[in-house]
């Protein structure tokens, strides 16, 4: 009978032990799973004014190397060491300086009468 009853404590205690991690299995909180920015993405995210433009540009000129060129600058704004917005002229000398060598679609237009022109347009209406 004493056997019957360690028996019988033992099941509870074992019980007992099962209940409480359960509960502290509950009342961990789920880790939260960031999502992997791309490369990309953490570059896109500095990019100011024709940023985007200028590195669209390089990437059909040198699609390998602007890849490359990405994924360190992504690790340098993830570290901290790059911050604050880069603008398209910035980042036009920088890809020049590293090697990569193209040219921008340039548009010069005059503002005349509330209405921006072409300089083809502008002197098209001046004759």
């Amino acid at each position: 009978m004493s056997s019957e009853i360690e028996i019988l404590r033992q099941r509870k205690a074992l019980e007992l032990r099962k209940k409480m991690i359960r509960s502290q299995e509950k009342t961990l909180p789920p880790q939260p799973q960031t999502p992997k920015i791309s490369p990309r993405e953490t570059v896109r995210r500095i990019l100011a004014g024709r940023g985007e433009e200028v590195l669209e540009t390089a990437r059909r000129y040198y699609p390998k190397e602007v890849g490359q060129v990405e994924d360190t600058l992504a690790g340098l704004i993830d570290s901290g060491r790059l911050k604050g917005p880069l603008s398209g002229e910035e980042l036009y000398s920088f890809l020049r300086r590293v090697g990569l060598v193209f040219n921008m679609d340039v548009k010069i237009r005059v503002k005349e009468h509330g209405e921006l022109k072409t300089l083809e347009q502008k002197f098209r209406d001046a004759q």
